[in-house]
């Protein structure tokens, strides 16, 4: 999209008409809507056979994936609801006259603004990282280089490793400096590993890619191939030495808490000190290691490699991480490898979708505090917390009557559920972004900067106690997070929206499966599952179980683990179970109590008839639309090796086909797909 600035506002101005207007869920019939569950049902499809299809399959043939998505279905409608929204504010926050200086619709709006002036990003190309580039040049020893990594880490992206100040996972209400294993710029470890047609097609590209944004960079063609291969052969090496996506799940073993000097040890070749001090950090005494191997790991490729190739690993990680905000040509050739070959997207999004997205990522914070007050249904909070009460309270009935947990781990189970915090909505309190510097000068510095402050927040923690009252999403999130640490549950006030029931809530079957079920039921049992049951009432990690429960509780996760084995995702891909266990552990312990509670509200009690459903099938109707994602095969494929979450259509089959009550439902019997013996059915919470 190529407009000169003094078309730029008139553009800007359409687009606020465009914003206030535009509904993603247009009303029919008569200003009524149909009933999204009945509407989206196929009846080609047996429910026994495949729910997740006779479900949504109707709106898949009706809704296919738009050219520049990696899917469709409820998430990007909520997303586009959500999306329309947020433009609305950052149009009307570009285009206002006399935004005081400092204020926050003066800094979303000159971002917003700098991110829609294609013509002056297109003018400058790479050239705002020039001062950035020639400081890698200036790298002329190792010492050098722990520096110019701590500023990559602030403005960028995360070579060489992983780091954080976040909660110590054994003392909750301190702060603590983790090092993790990382510095990758594919997905995770397997990509440089994994011998199947695509595995090898997406390395083939990646050089490519890496070819690409060199020249881009100035290298001649001989030049960036060559730095392409070395650093495809550097990243390997770092691979090499990194544990799979499984093996980082289990607390207790990413725990290793050393004094720094130990640091010196795993890795004298790189200067810990001087990268803790170009952080920001001082007098770091310990810190906790989640992947010892890898760091000495790290230490041999830092002795086996030339500093020209680090220099160079470090201006693609530079770069990578900034290509977003930068002129269409880098990127493009981003575009082309992380979602095209990766994620199967053929085309990229409208700028302005682009742009709203990047906005609302760096300053969610600000634009969150016009959303609360804009677009959030009234009594949002107060439903929300109902819902999550709900569940708590059923959630407690099952651990009592748990026969194969002793009373011992009964009283500190129900110990720790009583103990967890619900937030829902928005904070009370917002962030101070006060000191962040924003203006029209450059798309990329606004996000560099804007990446500096959060980086700096976070360098802040440091030494000071855990502020318990903090949010790490915003309320104008579609998602929701369970934090170990913390012992809460964090529930955005956007999770409220259920398209085909716009500017009102929906009936309980469906709020008590989408939120009560897929959200506080699933965030909850994340308390419980094969990682969160590792950690107290105060969020320490701490073993409080008694070894025979322990036996109990992992035979049962081992079920959960084999059955997700058993689904192929696409090719001959199957699901790991391992590595998504703890999410399928919460996907079947959040549709139980999620049913539960909607057993005690008077919708259910009174066998309401909505739109020809009882309460039964409303509800498990309500849930697979919860998940109603249809994916590209590329996107499928790329969350199998590097995400800890099944895949949408096993997130509905998995745990339905251990429910007795969705067999009532839809006449489940033998014979059909989805239909498992009493014997096989996966009971744990």
């Amino acid at each position: 999209m190529l407009m000169s600035k003094s078309f730029l506002y008139l553009f800007l101005a359409v687009l606020v008409a465009t914003a206030v207007s535009c509904n993603p869920q247009t009303e029919k019939n008569g200003g009524k809507s149909p009933d999204p569950l009945v509407s989206h049902i196929d009846s080609t499809v047996k429910p026994g056979d495949d729910f997740f299809l006779f479900a949504n399959g109707k709106w898949f043939k009706e809704h296919p994936i738009p050219a520049s998505e990696q899917s469709n279905g409820l998430w990007q409608l909520i997303q586009d609801t959500i999306n329309s929204q947020v433009k609305n504010i950052c149009v009307s926050a570009s285009t206002s006259a006399g935004n005081p200086a400092g204020s926050n619709k003066q800094k979303i709006g000159d971002f917003f603004f700098t991110g829609m002036d294609s013509v002056s990003l297109n003018k400058t190309g790479i050239s705002p990282l020039k001062s950035d580039l020639g400081r890698i040049d200036g790298v002329k020893t190792l010492q050098d280089l722990a520096v110019v990594a701590a500023y990559i880490h602030s403005v960028s992206g995360s070579p060489l490793c992983s780091f954080e100040i976040r909660q110590d996972d054994r003392i909750s209400s301190k702060n603590a400096v983790f090092i993790s294993q990382g510095g990758l710029s594919l997905p995770n470890r397997d990509y440089y590993f994994d011998k199947d047609a695509r595995a090898v097609m997406i390395r083939g590209k990646f050089v490519d890619h890496l070819a690409g944004m060199f020249k881009i960079m100035g290298y001649a063609d001989a030049g960036s191939k060559q730095a392409a291969s070395k650093i495809m052969e550097l990243e390997t090496a770092l691979a090499a030495g990194s544990r799979k996506l499984a093996d980082t799940r289990d607390p207790l073993k990413n725990y290793n808490k050393f004094p720094v000097a130990r640091l010196k040890e795993l890795a004298p070749g790189f200067d810990w000190m001087r990268f803790f001090e170009s952080a920001g950090l001082q007098k770091v005494d310990t810190v906790i290691v989640g992947q010892p191997e890898f760091l000495t790991a790290l230490n041999s490729q830092l002795k086996a490699f030339p500093l020209d190739v680090w220099k160079n690993y470090l201006k693609f990680h530079l770069i990578r991480g900034l290509a977003r905000y930068m002129d269409d040509k880098t990127y493009l050739e981003s575009f082309s490898f992380y979602s095209t070959t990766l994620r199967g997207i053929p085309e990229p999004k409208p700028r302005w979708k682009r742009v709203v997205e990047q906005t609302n990522g760096s300053l969610g914070e600000l634009i969150g505090q016009i959303y609360v007050d804009e677009y959030l249904p009234k009594g949002t909070k107060e439903k929300l917390q109902e819902i999550g009460n709900s569940i708590k309270t059923v959630y407690a009935e099952r651990i009592k009557s748990l026969d194969w947990m002793s009373e011992t781990t009964k009283v500190k189970a129900l110990k720790k559920l009583d103990a967890v915090i619900i937030k829902v909505g928005y904070p009370d309190k917002w962030k101070d972004m006060s000191a962040l510097q924003i203006d029209r000068s450059s798309y990329v510095r606004n996000a560099m900067n804007t990446n500096k402050w959060w980086f700096g927040y976070m360098i802040a923690k440091y030494g000071k106690p855990v502020d318990r009252t903090e949010w790490d999403m915003e309320p104008q999130t579609y998602n929701a997070y369970y934090n170990p640490s913390n012992n809460e549950i964090v529930v955005p006030g956007s999770n409220i929206i259920v398209p085909g029931f716009e500017r009102k809530l929906a009936d309980d079957a469906i709020l008590y499966s989408v939120i009560g079920g897929s959200t506080f039921g699933h965030e909850i049992t994340h308390g419980f599952d094969d990682q969160g049951s590792k950690y107290d009432e105060k969020g320490n990690l701490f073993n409080w179980w008694i070894p025979s429960d322990s036996v109990q509780f992992y035979a049962k996760t081992k079920m959960i683990v084999n059955q997700f084995n058993g689904f192929i995702a696409v090719d001959s891909l199957h699901v790991n179970g391992d590595q998504t266990q703890g999410e399928n552990i919460a996907d079947l312990g959040g549709i139980v109590m999620g049913y539960e509670a909607f057993e005690k509200t008077s919708q259910y009690k009174n066998q309401e008839i909505i739109a020809g459903l009882n309460p039964d099938r409303r509800f498990f109707l309500g849930y697979a639309l919860a998940w109603m994602i249809n994916d590209r095969p590329e996107g499928i494929a790329n969350q199998v090796r590097s995400d800890v979450h099944s895949p949408a259509k096993f997130r509905v089959l998995g745990p339905l086909a251990n429910m007795p009550e969705f067999f009532n439902a839809f006449g489940i019997k033998k014979g059909d797909a989805m239909w498992k013996p009493a014997n096989q059915l996966v009971k744990i919470w």
